[in-house]
């Protein structure tokens, strides 16, 4: 669990606002180069944080990943500054009707992007020898150690794979949301939330989890005032825990039964 993925997500919407403001780059430019440098980032985090920690307990790295958030929240703010930040729409902002519902052209920009890096993530899975060893040294390190795969350059290669799928997030929500320095922190947990609700380990529980989160939020304004919204997660979190945790999909690596 890395408690830093919401930042991952801050900085792929903050530094694409930075280089297209402040560098007057190109905004397909701008957009590419906040992406690497946010997959340089989770390269760094694994060097520095998760690297020298790799005999401690699961405990304490998951520490040092709130620890890495808090570093790459106050630093952002530092860096960028703390005023709300929102990036153009990719195609514009007047809404299409579809069945006289309008929907922003940005939320088809997520969607459509959504389904891509889900597909190209199940292709790096189960199409490729890379992939492959990477599921290994998830599902079973020691199994991995002994089969001759490099455990931790897969868990390097992880953490710059999920630096740059979160600067893509943030990429593609920006123009939706406004970002700042601190907006990585509800977003991480929410896409904890998420992940757990669909399956925890299961991309396409992740997904699924993400859609059902989204609409019971939305839905929930017509019950409870809209400050309480962000609340819903957390409720559901709850409930999904007490109830099935295994999550809607089931997860590869929970046993109900210990629960």
């Amino acid at each position: 669990m890395n408690f830093a993925q919401g930042e991952f997500v801050m900085l792929g919407g903050v530094i694409t606002f930075f280089l297209l403001k402040a560098g007057d780059l190109p905004y397909p430019l701008a957009a590419l180069l906040a992406i690497l440098s946010v997959v340089i980032i989770g390269f760094l985090m694994h060097a520095l944080v998760i690297y020298p920690l790799r005999k401690a307990s699961i405990l304490i790295m998951m520490m040092a990943t709130l620890g890495a958030s808090i570093f790459f929240t106050h630093t952002s703010a530092l860096v960028f500054g703390t005023l709300p930040r929102v990036l153009p729409s990719f195609s514009g902002d007047r809404p299409l009707q579809v069945w006289r519902i309008p929907i922003s052209p940005q939320s088809l920009w997520v969607l459509g992007f959504t389904f891509l890096l889900l597909i190209s993530l199940y292709f790096l899975s189960h199409r490729t020898l890379l992939g492959k060893a990477m599921e290994a040294s998830s599902t079973d390190p020691l199994g991995a150690d002994l089969s001759g795969i490099p455990k931790n350059f897969m868990v390097f290669l992880a953490f710059g794979v999920s630096g740059g799928i979160g600067a893509v997030a943030g990429v593609l929500i920006t123009p939706v949301y406004y970002t700042s320095y601190n907006a990585g922190t509800l977003l991480g947990l929410k896409g904890f939330v998420a992940a757990v609700l669909g399956g925890w380990g299961k991309n396409s529980g992740a997904i699924l989890g993400g859609f059902v989160l989204g609409i019971v939020e939305c839905l929930s304004i017509a019950f409870i005032p809209s400050g309480y919204k962000d609340a819903v997660a957390f409720v559901i979190l709850l409930v999904i825990l007490h109830f099935r945790p295994k999550g809607l999909l089931g997860s590869p690596f929970i046993d109900s039964r210990r629960w």
